[in-house]
This record gives C-alpha cells, sequence and structure tokens, in this order.
C-alpha cells in the first residue's frame, strides 16, 4: 500500500506540473506585458525618509505621459556618442548622460542566419523603454544646481566613439560654480567603469550623493518557468534578493536595503544590466514602480565638498550577457561580492555551477555540448557504479524471487500480517532488500535536477547544437512523431511535439522497466507499465540536452543490468 501510494504521489506530482506547464505557462507566456507611458527626467534629492526621498526622486525624474516613439526617431532626436566594441554596440545619450541603446554584437534572437542580433537597452520613451542613468541627489534645500535628464553633456575627448578599453570624457557646468565630469571605459565584453567627479569653484561648500538607476519601462515576456528568476535582482547584506516584476507593481511596495557592498539590478534569462557601486562604500538600494520599474541606489553617507575641493567616485555597470566563466572573472577582478549569483544556479547551486564546469570544460575537448553531457553521464553512472550495481543485483534477485513471493501471498491471503511476516524472512533470508532499487533513482533526483537547470539558465547551452536535427540543446527536440518525424508536411500544436530523442528516451525506459521485477500489485503494474509514456510526454516539452542526459543514462542502465542480471542468473542455476 504505501508503495503504490508513492508511485501514485510521483505521478500526480509530475502531472500538476505538466498540467502547469501546458495550460498556465505556456499561455501566459504569449500574453504582452501591460504598456505604461512614462518617461524619467533627473535623479532626485535626498532625505532622510525612503518615502519622502523617492517621492523627490520621481518629482526630479519627472515623470511625463506620452505616446512611444519609434526606435529610429528616439535615437535621432538627440545628440550622441557611439558604442564599436568586440561585444557591443550602440550609443550614449548626451542629453542626461544615459547608457539607453545597447546591441549583444555576438548574439541572436534566433537560429536563422538573417536574425537580428539582441536589443538589450533601448531609450525610456520607446515601447522597450530600458536605461541607466548616473548622477547626484542633494538635500531639499540647497540652492546649488545639479545635472538633470534635460541636461545638455558636453564631450570633451577627442574620439566620439566609445571603444574596447578606451575612455570618452564628458562635462556639464551650471551657473552655481560647480563642473560635473564623468568618465565612461567599457572593456572587451560587457563591464563599463564609470567616474564621476564635482569640482566646486564656488565659495560655499555643498554637500551631495551620488546615485545610479536602471529603469525599465514594461516587464519583458518572460521565460515561463517557474524554476528561473527573471526580474529586479540584487545582492543585499549578503544575501541574494529576488524581486519579480508582479509583485513589485501589485503590491505597490518600496523596498529599501542598506548594505555594505554588494550590487542591484534587472536580469532576464540570459541578459543583465547591473549597477555595481562602489564596494568598499556603504550605500541604498530601492526598489519600486511607478509607471516603470527600477533598481536604484545612492551612496548611504553625503559627502561633503568645500569650496576649491573637487570629489570623485569610481562605480561599475554591467550591460551584456551573463556568461558564467565572464562573471566569476568580474567577481574576483573586481571583488564584486557574489556576483556569480546574477546566473540563476538554483538550490542546487552546489551541484549546478561544478557541473557546469564540468561540462565546459569537456565541450573544449569534445567540441560539442552534447557530447560533453554524454561524457558527463558515463562518469556519473562510474561514480555510482557501486551504489547501482549493489541495487541491481538486489533487483535480478527479486525477479527470481517472484514466484515464492506470488506463492506466499496466496498461502496467506487472508492474513496480511502473516504475509507481511512471511515475506520479510524471505528476505533476510535471501538477503535481498525490496527498497534498493529506489535508491539509485532517489540519489541521481538532484543529479536530475541541477543538470536541467543549468541547461536552462546557462547561455553557454543556448542554441548549441549537437547533431543532425537537434541545433539547440537548451530547446526542446524540434521534430515529432505525430508528422512522421518530418515526412508529412503538417506543423502540430506545441504539446504534440514529441521528437526523436524523447521517443528514444521512452524505449530505453520501457527497456529498462523490462529488466525489472514485475510489481506484484495490479494496479502498480499498470502504472508502471503506462510510465515510460507519461515521462516521454513530459519530457518531450524539456530541452533536448536534458532529454539527451536521460537518454544516455538509461542505456548504460540498461547494459550494467542486464550483465548484472545474467550473471546472477548463471550463479543461482
Amino acid at each position: 500500500m504505501e508503495t503504490r501510494n508513492l508511485i501514485l504521489a510521483i505521478v500526480l506530482s509530475v502531472g500538476v506540473l505538466l498540467l502547469w506547464t501546458v495550460l498556465i505557462e505556456a499561455p501566459r507566456q504569449q500574453i504582452n506585458q501591460s504598456i505604461e507611458l512614462s518617461q524619467q527626467d533627473s535623479i532626485g534629492e535626498v532625505t532622510e525618509l525612503a518615502t519622502e526621498e523617492l517621492n523627490l526622486i520621481e518629482e526630479d525624474l519627472g515623470i511625463k505621459k506620452q505616446s512611444f516613439e519609434t526606435l529610429e526617431n528616439s535615437l535621432q532626436s538627440s545628440a550622441r556618442v557611439n558604442i564599436d566594441t568586440q561585444s557591443l554596440e550602440g550609443s550614449i545619450n548626451l542629453k542626461g548622460l544615459k547608457i539607453d541603446d545597447v546591441v549583444l554584437k555576438k548574439y541572436q534572437e534566433t537560429l536563422d542566419k538573417d536574425s537580428s542580433t539582441i536589443r538589450l537597452l533601448s531609450p525610456i520613451n520607446t515601447e522597450d523603454g530600458y536605461e541607466l542613468t548616473f548622477g547626484w541627489l542633494k538635500d531639499k534645500n540647497a540652492t546649488f544646481e545639479i545635472p538633470t535628464s534635460d541636461s545638455e553633456w558636453r564631450l570633451i575627448s577627442a574620439s566620439n566613439t566609445l571603444r574596447d578599453n578606451s575612455q570618452l570624457d564628458f562635462e556639464w557646468s551650471n551657473t552655481t560654480g560647480q563642473i560635473y565630469r564623468t568618465s565612461i571605459s567599457v572593456d572587451e565584453n560587457y563591464l563599463f567603469s564609470i567616474n564621476q567627479k564635482i569640482i566646486n569653484k564656488s565659495d560655499q561648500e555643498i554637500v551631495v550623493n551620488n546615485a545610479s538607476q536602471i529603469a525599465r519601462k514594461n516587464a519583458p515576456t518572460l521565460s515561463g518557468m517557474f524554476i528561473l528568476h527573471e526580474g529586479l535582482i540584487g545582492v543585499l547584506n549578503e544575501e541574494l534578493e529576488h524581486v519579480d516584476y508582479d509583485n513589485l507593481k501589485d503590491d505597490g511596495e518600496t523596498l529599501n536595503f542598506e548594505s555594505e557592498n554588494g550590487w542591484v539590478g534587472i536580469t532576464d534569462k540570459y541578459w543583465l544590466a547591473a549597477l555595481i557601486p562602489d564596494q568598499t562604500q556603504p550605500f541604498k538600494a530601492i526598489y519600486n514602480y511607478d509607471n516603470a520599474y527600477k533598481a536604484y541606489y545612492r551612496s548611504l553617507n553625503a559627502q561633503s565638498i568645500k569650496a576649491g575641493e573637487e570629489f570623485e567616485v569610481n562605480s561599475k555597470v554591467f550591460i551584456g550577457a551573463k556568461e558564467a566563466k565572464l562573471i566569476d572573472q568580474y567577481q574576483e577582478d573586481f571583488n564584486i561580492y557574489n556576483f556569480d549569483l546574477a546566473i540563476d544556479w538554483g538550490m542546487f547551486y552546489f551541484l549546478t555551477k561544478p557541473l557546469f564546469y564540468i561540462i565546459y570544460y569537456f565541450s573544449g575537448i569534445s567540441g560539442n555540448f552534447g557530447l560533453a553531457i554524454i561524457i558527463l553521464t558515463v562518469i556519473t553512472r562510474i561514480i555510482f557504479f557501486p551504489l547501482a550495481n549493489w541495487s541491481f543485483v538486489s533487483m535480478a534477485k527479486m525477479k527470481m524471487l517472484q514466484p515464492e513471493m506470488t506463492r506466499i501471498k496466496e498461502l496467506h491471503k487472508e492474513d496480511r500480517q502473516q504475509q507481511q511476516k512471511a515475506l520479510m524472512d524471505l528476505y533476510k533470508k535471501e538477503k535481498v532488500n525490496p527498497i534498493s532499487g529506489c535508491l539509485p533513482i532517489l540519489i541521481q533526483i538532484p543529479f536530475f535536477f541541477a543538470i536541467y537547470k543549468m541547461l536552462f539558465v546557462s547561455i553557454e547551452m543556448r542554441h548549441a547544437p549537437f547533431y543532425g536535427w537537434i541545433q539547440d540543446l537548451a530547446a526542446k527536440d524540434p521534430t515529432t512523431i505525430f508528422n512522421l518525424f518530418g515526412l508529412i508536411p503538417w506543423d502540430p500544436p506545441s504539446f504534440m511535439i514529441i521528437g526523436v530523442w524523447p521517443v528514444l528516451m521512452g524505449i530505453t525506459m520501457y527497456l529498462q522497466q523490462k529488466l525489472n521485477p514485475a510489481p506484484p500489485d495490479p494496479i502498480q503494474a499498470k502504472i508502471f507499465m503506462f510510465f515510460p509514456l507519461f515521462i516521454t510526454i513530459l519530457l518531450a516539452q524539456f530541452a533536448a540536452g536534458l532529454v539527451i542526459y536521460w537518454t544516455t543514462n538509461n542505456i548504460l542502465s540498461i547494459i550494467q543490468q542486464w550483465i548484472i542480471t545474467r550473471r546472477t542468473t548463471v550463479k543461482t542455476n
């Protein structure tokens, strides 16, 4: 009874997962997020209370409702300097000195050779508005001027293009005796270095806080799987903070943090925009929604700049693809606290990340991530060989004992207690553990989920080909049995996409099942009979790399189990 209930619980749980994916998550991915009309104008003023502070910031940001502009018109409507590096192209808006035009050169939207490259940032007055701004805060009663989003900055560098490992310098001066200078540089990848300086040429002392903000007008269409966080993110107070778009917008809540180190940002499945303050200075971070999703920080301690003095602050900005090795390199080189958590490795972090690096290493040797997954599967089988060996031996003995077990059940069918006692005596005599077959499966479950998570979140797997028809290991097998794997010119619905690899997985699972002793309970036997079909339908919607892993694992299990069963039978005879 207990075994039957366990099996039913597993089947129902997996069924709920499948129904959720097909009926709720899939349709939700097709719904466009609501459009909010907003535009930010500047960074506001410092106050002691978070609510007052945000109100002042938003007031200075001057959110204005207007119609969306086209990307082309928006880019042409303001003076700009170009960004052109190995990894990025785009421009910096001199009005407000915003980074609001960034395209990732190395990544395309789809596998189509004519597909457009990934656009990450766009001007805030466009439909996909997404920008980074840098500025200063002042007390509400202060009389000196700070730059706003309407301030026209002046390029003071000879070059008008930001290239790899180069720097551009910008300046804005006011009528109250302060000169503001900002220097922006970028490496060959995705890390910008920002230096902000104030030269106080007035005859009075001024007090400022440094601040930076990421604003995203609308939530994007999410990847749809609840195992992945997409939204506002950060590491604050040495804790990873996940803030969902819906929760922030619907709750109308402002989240405040004070932290000694860390970072704030907005993340997609594969892309990230992050603000990284000086890791030696404390700061205050704020997340909120009001006509835009905002991840914002300011220096916790106000800085006094006396007449005739200067003050400067350095920070960094990440705008790009969440490449694991690069993220780790930045974390180590610049001491960015837990920057690697920008990649959602999940609750099995201690497995998922090492597994990724193992597969990454073997992909370098084999030249293919799919082959690397197969190599990892073989290594995993070798590691768990002693446990699997003990389990298969026990299952082989169980299969041979089935006639005697059936006889005992018939003999004591009216006395359940005596039946159980007789079966336990038989197990003890033959040194058989009836639950031993479950142990290898239970132990491999974390590896299964870790590999699934790794395939789902790592950009290195995105568009990574295997062989034949598998051109993207992170996507499901595109073929389907319902059009005879492409022989019939018909495109079935998404939920009917059951490809070659899922079918192979189902067949290997069925063969593996046949090598195991059949459950004595008829109900259990029927459930087990349909289980390979059920798993085939379910896993057909998952990443092809995961199905390849499971199929390979099944094949190795079949070989090992067949050899052990054969030896056990010969020995008994």
